[in-house]
């Protein structure tokens, strides 16, 4: 099937996962070009990390990369210094708020949808805000944080909602609100005691990412952007970093607010404790009544995720609709979903990108605000 038909999803419990495949051509992913020598599969971060954890010197320069080249880049976003390719994608981030938007509007009682991103770029928040600007839009984006000055981010925060309310209290009407939860970090959170606070200044993230003493290997960088080179050239070669600056590296890095693209994931425990009452938030949200989960761009890496899923499964009034960027994914997908009647899998008949999904699949017509 290609198009979600919106009649059978906008009067239900609506709720997203948005992974990294939202953002292609935006900002740098976990995708690596060296490959698998076992599958011929690209490695990403995460399968690289897991062969070679252990091995001091190699993972500092993997983390190094994935700090240089992938946490930076999200740091020092802006949305106003875009080119023409990347307000492509923020366009479509756009349109995919706006379609949800139309949905909600539909709605009597509550209009709340759930965003839940493994992303911790903060395009949503940002696109979001360039919405309400644009006064085209009337919504609430809800974070999570609390407060005015100085906000921190509180969990309960996403059972809140907003009305607006008639002169002399004689009627009232809910405000759609679109919850952003994500169970992977931002880089726009800091560990403030044990609160997390939230802040938008791009200034402050991009110096905390360019703080981290980073150590780059040009030969070791090339290797993992040669589609010709496997993990055996890795370990074929010697490549040191003194320990006193793995050390001093791995110190600044663990003050980073981002998920670890491996299995033993946050390293403090004030930013692991969200990402359980994240699981939870989303774990609670599947086993409503009439529940839509739409889920794109997403791998699955996350095994904590896929539990969960699986789990709330057995909710047979859930609806779990899954889009495949390709027809080799969705066989890789269906060995994991094949046994759920409750699960579809989403193809169209060329790749699946953000644009597709918009266009074929969660679809709405929206005037165009991020400019040319």
């Amino acid at each position: 099937m290609a198009t979600i038909s919106r009649s059978d999803i906008y009067d239900k419990n609506l709720n997203f996962l948005i992974g990294s495949g939202a953002s292609v051509g935006l900002l740098p992913t976990l995708a690596l070009s060296v490959k698998d020598s076992n599958t011929s599969n690209w490695h990403t971060l995460e399968t690289l990390a897991t062969e070679f954890e252990g091995n001091d010197d190699i993972m500092c320069l993997l983390f190094s990369y994935y700090v240089e080249n992938v946490i930076a880049p999200a740091s020092r976003f802006s949305i106003g210094g875009t080119s023409k390719a990347q307000k492509k994608v923020l366009k479509n981030y756009i349109k995919f708020l706006a379609t949800i938007l139309s949905l909600l509007n539909k709605k009597s009682g509550a209009k709340k949808a759930n965003i839940f991103t493994t992303n911790y770029d903060g395009i949503i928040a940002h696109c979001a805000e360039r919405m309400i600007q644009s006064k085209k839009y009337d919504f609430v984006l809800n974070d999570g944080a609390t407060g005015f000055i100085k906000r921190t981010l509180q969990t309960r925060s996403f059972n809140r909602f907003w009305k607006d309310q008639g002169a002399f209290d004689r009627h009232e009407i809910s405000v759609p609100q679109i919850n952003l939860i994500q169970p992977h970090g931002s880089v726009y959170w800091y560990k403030d005691g044990e609160d997390i606070e939230v802040s938008y200044d791009r200034g402050r993230s991009a110096n905390r990412a360019d703080g981290v003493p980073t150590h780059m290997s040009p030969v070791f960088e090339s290797i993992l952007q040669d589609d010709t080179c496997d993990e055996t050239d890795i370990s074929s070669k010697s490549f040191t970093v003194p320990p006193a600056e793995i050390e001093d590296f791995w110190k600044s890095y663990k003050e980073l607010p981002v998920v670890n693209p491996t299995k033993w994931k946050f390293h403090e425990t004030v930013f692991e404790e969200h990402y359980y009452q994240a699981l939870r938030a989303l774990s609670y949200e599947l086993e409503k009544p009439n529940t839509v989960f739409i889920v794109f761009g997403f791998s699955f890496a996350d095994e904590h995720i896929l539990s969960l899923i699986k789990r709330s499964l057995s909710n047979p009034t859930l609806k779990v609709y899954i889009c495949c960027y390709s027809d080799r994914s969705r066989d890789e997908l269906k060995s994991k979903f094949n046994t759920f009647e409750n699960v579809e899998l989403v193809r169209t008949g060329g790749p699946l990108d953000f644009e597709a999904f918009n266009e074929e699949v969660f679809t709405t017509s929206t005037p165009s605000i991020t400019g040319s």
